[in-house]
C-alpha cells in the first residue's frame, strides 16, 4: 500500500510542520511494508506564487484601476518586482547570500506598503534625520547586512501577499487560508460554496494544479491531509476535491488538531462527499486502525475515534466509529520524525519583527519535538483541559528524547529544536538539561512552559548551559485576582522572578497575555498593562502578545459559564441543519467593558516595548479615545516599583 501524507495551505514558511513527519516515523517503525510519502503543497504553492512565472500569473488577473495601493505600486514596478522576486526568495531560503549587498542598497527591490513601517525607526534613528539607508541602523546598527536584507526582503514579499489578497483572493495569507470558512463555522454551507464556485481564484487554480502533480508523482492509494489550524482546512478539502475527481479510487483520511477540537460534534454527511475517514486526538492508533481496514483485516465498525458516513440518500449519517478495546500508543513507541521527502533547504526564513525573541517563530528552521503528551497542569479554565491533547499526560525519557534529538539532527542537517510542548515539565527539562550535557551532545532548544516556581535561577542556568536560548509562557491577566480565577496557578511576582531567571542565564522569555477575561474590569486591564511595562523595564521579558479572550465549548468556561458570571450567545441551529465545526462561542459578560478599544491600545504598548520605546511613557497614553470624547481613564494603582520590589523579596527569600 502507499500512502501519501499532505500538509495543505496554509501553515508557517519556515520549517515543516511536524504531523506528517511524526507518522512517517511512527509507520516506519511499525508498520514498514507500507510505502509512505510526504509533501508540502503549501510550500509549494508559495513558491510557485512568488515566482516569475507566478507573477504574471498574477498581472494578468489583476484589475488596472484596482484602488489597492499594493496592486498600484505592482503594476507600475512590475518588471522590477519580476526582476527582484527569484533572488529575494532564494536569498530567504538560506541560498545566494551576496544578493544582502544588493538588497540593503534599497535599490533592488521595489517598495510597496509594507516598506511604511521603516517610518518608524527613523523618528528613532537617533538624531531624528531618518536619512533614507540609515533608518534601520536604529535595528542593527553599523553591521548586520544579512539580517538587514533578510527584514527588508521579508518586507518584499509581505507586498506580494497583500497583491494577491488585495487583487486576486482576499482569502489568502501565508500562514492561513480562507480562515473563516472553518473557524466554529457551525455549517458546512459556506465551504461548500467555495469548494463549488464556478470562478475558483488563480491561489485555487494553483492548488489544484499542484494536487494533480503530486498525485502523479506519488501515485498513491491512500492520502492522508493534516489539518492543524482553521486556516488550512479550506485547502485540505480544496486538495481532496482535486482527489476525488482525478483517482476517485483513491482514500482520503482527514485529521489534526482542529478536527480534535472544532468536529468533536460533526453531524453533516456532505463532509463525506470529500473525505472517507475523519479522526479525533491522537492519530497513530486511528490511522493503524483504517490502514488496518483498508488491508481487510478490520472491519469499518470496529476503527479508533474515526467518524465515517453511513447510509444512503437523505437516510446518511455521520457514525463515530470507536473500538474500546483499541488504545493509544504510549510517547515511547511513537518513534522518530521522519522527515525524508520534505524540502528542507526550500523553507523561507521571515524575518517580520526585529524583536530578538518574536522572530525566533518565523525565521530559521527548527526540528519539531514533543517532550510529554498532555499538560502537568492540565487546570486552566480557558483551556481545552477535556480533550485528549492536554488532559493526557504522558512523559518521554530525556535519554530517548535525547537519542530522537540526534536521529533527527542527522536527517535535517539542523541542530536546532522547538519542544512544541503544551507546556515543558521542569523536572523533565532538568534531567533533559544534565543529560545533554553529560553526553556532549550540542543542540540549541526552546519551547513553552509554566512560569513554575520550579525554574530557579539555577535551573535556568543549568539549561542554558544545555542549549536552551528562549522560552514563552503565560502570564495571561497579569493580574492575580484573574490569575487565580483562571486557576493558573501562578502569580504575577513569581512570573517576574522567574522570566528574569531566564533573562539573567541568557534565555529570551516571551510572554502570552490575554484581556477581556470573564469579569475583567477596564482597570484591571490598565493595571495589567502597567505590570508588563515595568517587566520589559527591568528585562524580565523581552517579547510579548495581547490575545483577546475567546471561549471554547472544551474549557471550564465554556462548559460552566455561570460559574464564571458569562452567557454564553451560541445560536441554535435552524431546523433540519447538521452541524459543521463547534468550538469557539461567543458570550455575554456581566462587566461591560470596552475590549475592542483597549485592545488597539494594548497592541500598540506591546509594540513599542518590544522596540525598547515607550517604556517611560505613562500607560494611558496608549489609548486614544477613538470616539469616545472625554474620556478619562484612572490611574494605574500599581506601585511604581512593584517588580522590582518583587525581585527584591526573591533574592531575600
Amino acid at each position: 500500500m502507499r500512502l501519501s501524507l499532505f500538509t495543505p495551505p496554509m501553515t508557517q514558511l519556515n520549517t515543516p510542520y511536524p504531523a506528517t513527519a511524526y507518522l512517517k516515523g511512527f509507520l516506519r517503525k511499525h508498520r514498514p511494508e507500507i510505502e509512505v510519502r510526504q509533501a508540502d503543497p503549501a510550500l509549494e504553492l508559495v513558491l510557485e506564487l512568488f515566482s516569475r512565472g507566478g507573477l504574471k500569473r498574477i498581472r494578468s488577473e489583476l484589475a488596472p484601476n484596482s484602488p489597492s495601493t499594493a496592486v498600484k505600486v505592482f503594476l507600475s514596478r512590475f518588471d522590477d518586482y519580476l526582476r527582484a522576486v527569484e533572488p529575494a526568495v532564494r536569498f530567504l531560503q538560506g541560498g545566494d547570500p551576496s544578493v544582502a549587498l544588493r538588497i540593503v542598497s534599497r535599490e533592488f527591490l521595489p517598495e510597496g506598503p509594507s516598506f511604511e513601517a521603516l517610518a518608524q525607526y527613523a523618528a528613532f534613528s537617533g538624531d531624528g534625520s531618518g536619512a533614507v539607508h540609515d533608518e534601520l541602523a536604529w535595528a542593527f546598527g553599523g553591521l548586520g547586512v544579512h539580517d538587514r536584507a533578510k527584514y527588508l526582503a521579508s518586507l518584499f514579499l509581505d507586498d506580494l501577499a497583500m497583491v494577491v489578497r488585495d487583487g486576486i483572493d482576499p482569502r489568502f495569507g501565508f500562514t492561513r487560508y480562507a480562515e473563516k470558512l472553518a473557524a466554529s463555522q457551525p455549517t458546512f454551507d459556506p465551504m461548500l460554496e467555495a469548494l463549488n464556485s464556478e470562478s475558483p481564484t488563480l491561489v485555487d487554480r494553483m492548488l489544484d494544479e499542484i494536487t494533480e502533480r503530486m498525485l502523479i508523482r506519488h501515485e498513491p492509494d491512500c492520502v492522508g491531509l493534516t489539518v492543524p489550524f482553521p486556516g488550512n482546512v479550506y485547502g485540505a478539502f480544496r486538495m481532496a476535491r482535486t482527489i476525488r475527481r482525478l483517482r476517485p479510487g483513491v482514500r482520503i483520511l482527514l485529521g489534526g488538531g482542529y478536527a480534535n477540537t472544532e468536529l468533536r460534534e460533526l453531524e453533516d454527511p456532505r463532509v463525506f462527499d470529500f473525505v472517507d475517514f475523519i479522526t479525533l486526538d491522537d492519530g497513530e492508533r486511528p490511522l493503524l486502525a483504517i490502514l488496518d481496514h483498508l488491508q481487510g483485516s478490520r472491519e469499518r465498525s470496529r476503527l479508533c475515534r474515526t467518524w465515517i458516513r453511513e447510509g444512503e440518500g437523505k437516510a446518511q449519517q455521520v457514525v463515530l466509529s470507536n473500538d474500546p478495546a483499541l488504545h493509544d500508543i504510549p510517547q515511547k513507541e511513537v518513534g522518530t520524525p521522519d522527515y525524508d521527502g520534505l524540502p528542507l533547504t526550500q523553507y523561507l526564513s521571515i524575518l517580520e519583527l526585529l524583536n530578538p525573541m518574536h522572530r525566533i517563530w518565523s525565521d530559521g528552521r527548527w526540528n519539531k519535538l514533543t517532550l510529554a503528551h498532555g499538560c502537568y497542569w492540565k487546570k486552566c479554565s480557558f483551556c481545552d483541559v477535556s480533550l485528549d491533547y492536554i488532559s493526557r499526560y504522558d512523559p518521554v525519557a530525556a535519554d530517548l528524547i535525547i537519542d530522537r534529538m540526534v536521529e533527527v539532527a542527522g536527517q535535517t542537517g539542523q541542530t536546532g529544536f522547538h519542544f512544541v510542548d503544551e507546556a515543558a515539565p521542569p523536572a523533565l527539562l532538568k534531567n533533559l538539561s544534565l543529560r545533554l550535557i553529560e553526553r556532549g551532545e550540542s543542540f540549541t532548544w526552546w519551547g513553552n512552559v509554566r512560569f513554575d516556581q520550579a525554574f530557579t535561577p539555577e535551573l535556568a542556568g543549568l539549561m542554558a548551559r544545555a542549549g536552551c536560548v528562549a522560552v514563552s509562557g503565560g502570564l495571561e491577566a497579569a493580574s492575580d485576582r484573574l490569575l487565580k480565577l483562571m486557576n493558573k496557578g501562578v502569580s504575577v511576582e513569581q512570573v517576574a522572578r522567574v522570566t528574569r531567571a531566564f533573562s539573567d542565564a541568557g534565555i529570551l522569555v516571551h510572554a502570552y497575555l490575554m484581556y477581556g477575561f470573564p469579569s475583567q474590569t477596564e482597570a484591571e486591564t490598565i493595571d495589567a498593562l502597567e505590570r508588563v511595562r515595568q517587566l520589559f523595564e527591568a528585562g524580565c521579558i523581552q517579547s510579548a502578545y495581547w490575545h483577546r479572550f475567546s471561549t471554547t465549548v472544551h474549557s471550564p468556561v465554556g462548559r460552566e459559564p455561570d460559574r464564571f458570571g458569562v452567557k454564553v450567545l451560541e445560536p441554535a441551529l435552524a431546523p433540519g441543519v447538521r452541524r459543521f465545526a463547534r468550538n469557539d462561542v461567543a458570550f455575554e459578560d456581566s462587566i461591560r467593558v470596552d475590549h475592542d478599544h483597549l485592545g488597539d491600545g494594548l497592541r500598540r504598548a506591546l509594540y513599542n516595548y518590544m522596540h525598547g520605546m515607550g517604556l517611560e511613557q505613562d500607560v494611558r497614553s496608549w489609548f486614544a479615545p477613538r470616539g469616545r470624547p472625554g474620556l478619562k481613564m484612572k490611574r494605574t494603582s500599581v506601585a511604581p516599583d512593584f517588580v522590582e520590589r518583587a525581585l527584591m523579596s526573591g533574592k531575600r527569600a
